[in-house]
């Protein structure tokens, strides 16, 4: 299996010809990356939009953050300057919650050598990693092919289905069904199990080691691994966290968020 992750020290070492630096700073609610990305982002780094580039339209009927067309996915790739071969590094600055996705997202479209930034930007500049600012020129446009399909998907009716296990990467809260601040009903798929992904990371925003997540999906026994969360971003996280442990997950893209508008879905709370 690929690396899923790199340490700061080694991306600042790093001499591999023609990497590709994706900044994939987005927070539900908050706007702002772009912002974010021009005060200060990793020297060569590419901003990507997460809503606009890494996800179709959102619509009740496939959720938040749909999978976005693989023409327009392979369109973006070629504007961030991706060719074939090229190593790609995808950062954030919130441990990897949204940065996971673009890296889920390339690798389904089949390109092999992605990894997340563990600890993302801060890890960075704790390990002496320079800042620039404003708008790196436009990088020449690249000439990737992209081959959609390469990692497990599922769609509601799997999910309502699942045989293995589903695990809810939300927050427990949400889980359970006690807050639900985006979606029109709350609580869980029945059958599913909460392993809320911010429990992946340690205090400061890195993956735990792989003794530490093995241990904490040691129940998994075998059996086929399914994820959602609430509109298929985080879910990515819990994917890249399995892969860490050699468990390969199939992802629900629609989610909480597609789930929850379908009335004739049913809904469990509670524990």
């Amino acid at each position: 299996m690929n690396a899923v992750l790199i340490s700061a020290e080694e991306l600042r070492e790093s001499t591999e010809e023609n990497l590709r630096l994706l900044d994939v700073r987005w927070q539900l609610g908050d706007p702002e990356g772009p912002q974010q990305y021009q005060n200060g982002h990793i020297p060569g780094a590419v901003f990507v939009d997460l809503d606009t580039e890494l996800a179709a339209l959102p619509n009740p009927a496939q959720g938040r953050h749909p999978l976005p067309d693989p023409e327009q996915l392979q369109k973006c790739a070629r504007s961030w300057g991706l060719c074939a071969g090229d190593p790609v590094v995808v950062y954030d600055a919130l441990g990897g919650m949204s940065a996971a996705r673009a890296w889920w997202l390339l690798r389904w479209a089949g390109i092999t050598d992605v990894r997340i930034l563990d600890g993302g930007l801060p890890a960075w500049l704790r390990s002496g990693g320079a800042l620039a600012t404003g708008v790196e020129p436009d990088p020449e446009l690249g000439d990737i092919e992209l081959d959609p399909g390469r990692l497990p998907v599922i769609d509601a009716d799997a999910a309502a289905r699942w045989e293995g296990v589903l695990i809810d990467a939300r927050a427990a809260e949400r889980y359970r069904g006690e807050q639900e601040p985006v979606d029109p009903r709350a609580g869980h798929i029945p059958g599913a199990i909460s392993a809320p992904t911010s429990e992946n990371l340690d205090e400061d925003g890195c993956f735990l080691p792989p003794e530490l997540l093995r241990r904490r999906y040691s129940d998994l026994s075998g059996e086929p691994v399914a994820v959602y969360c609430g509109s298929g971003i985080t879910a990515a996280h819990a994917i890249a966290a399995l892969a860490v442990v050699g468990v390969e997950a199939a992802l629900y893209p629609g989610s909480w968020s597609q789930w929850a508008h379908d009335s004739k879905r049913p809904v469990a709370t509670g524990a």
